[in-house]
């Protein structure tokens, strides 16, 4: 970190400061100005967070930290892009895939006739909630262990990877036994015990971004998996908060193109979620597309409006595959296949 000091400090003042940063276990490097002297400290700032303590000082103006916290999920310390092997999809700088599904399991019939619709338009995973947190406590919750068993059936009728949403600690061995990857949703997005607890299976995590996560607390909870040994994330863009009221979410795409040059890790959009309506998911797919996004999850359901949940939002099979077929020269002039 560097430590700027107050206008035209003194020496002993100077001297006071340097020996707290020596007393923190780093060593100070002082570069004197006419006005302004700062203080570089040398260690490494990833284990000593007591730094930014100095700000209290009488002596110290500011602590500017150099390194990044997320150290484990950052460009400095990993430059490529990296793969995500989920099953037989690999998530890569030459690769686009599509994650489709139901928002919730109701049926076996629904979830099996989606997941085979979804695979004929060139879908390459399944999605669909088992376990749903709801904001309302009235709301469908899922069918659970049930859910679990129909999405296992699913894959085994079309071979497609399961994304389901794992929502409590006590459910881990219960998903983790058929999800090939375990979704954190936005809520859940800085329940940092649960993101450790899903990172310790070795599963892949498809980290959704909090309602009104900075960029900075995204990537600090991919750190909480990638900390754990577990590097395969993938970090999935749904909008957030805003006073914007003709969408569900606002799709943040700013941050999905800052993302891809923070990290190597692979990121998703998810425009079901931010549109929350079912007439902006191909302008969005397609601006996700654009913008350098390594896949999509779409929401599909036979009936949408008889959904359990989020009837809004979800495509019909019809409009799934006019969607795929839309963005499919999006991805083709991305060079990705």
């Amino acid at each position: 970190m560097i430590v700027v000091l107050t206008l035209h400090p003194d020496e002993a003042a100077i001297t006071r400061v340097e020996e707290h940063i020596r007393d923190l276990g780093y060593e100070p490097r002082t570069l004197r100005g006419e006005v302004r002297t700062i203080i570089a400290c040398i260690g490494d700032e990833t284990s000593h967070s007591n730094l930014e303590a100095l700000v209290n000082l009488p002596e110290v103006s500011e602590v500017v930290p150099i390194q990044k916290k997320y150290k484990l999920v950052s460009r400095e310390g990993h430059p490529e892009s990296q793969s995500v092997i989920i099953g037989a999809c690999e998530f890569s700088a030459s690769t686009f895939h599509v994650i489709a599904g139901p928002c919730a399991v109701e049926s076996l019939e629904q979830t099996v006739s989606t997941a085979k619709a979804v695979k004929a338009s060139g879908a390459t995973l399944l999605r669909g909630g088992a376990f749903k947190p709801r904001t309302s406590p009235y709301d469908f919750q899922g069918l659970g262990k049930e859910g679990l068993e129909i999405l296992a059936e699913a894959k085994a009728e079309t071979g497609l990877p399961i994304v389901t949403e794992l929502v409590s600690e006590k459910d881990v061995e219960e998903v983790s036994a058929v999800a090939d990857v375990l979704q954190i949703g936005a809520r859940n997005a800085l329940n940092y015990s649960l993101l450790t607890a899903a990172a310790e299976t070795g599963k892949g995590i498809l980290l959704k971004r909090g309602l009104c996560a900075t960029v900075q607390e995204w990537l600090l909870a991919a750190e909480y998996i990638a900390s754990k040994g577990n590097p395969n994330i993938l970090l999935c863009e749904r909008g957030i908060r805003t006073f914007e009221t003709a969408t569900r979410n606002t799709l943040d795409l700013t941050a999905v193109a800052a993302v891809k040059r923070e990290t190597g890790l692979p990121v998703i959009v998810d425009p079901s979620h931010a549109a929350g309506r079912s007439d902006l998911i191909t302008p969005l797919g397609r601006a996700g597309v654009a913008v350098g996004a390594d896949g999509l999850i779409v929401e599909v359901h036979p009936d949408p409006k008889h959904a359990l949940s989020d009837q809004a939002q979800q495509l019909t099979f019809d409009a799934f595959d006019a969607f795929m077929n839309d963005i499919r020269p999006f991805i083709e002039i991305s060079g990705r296949t």
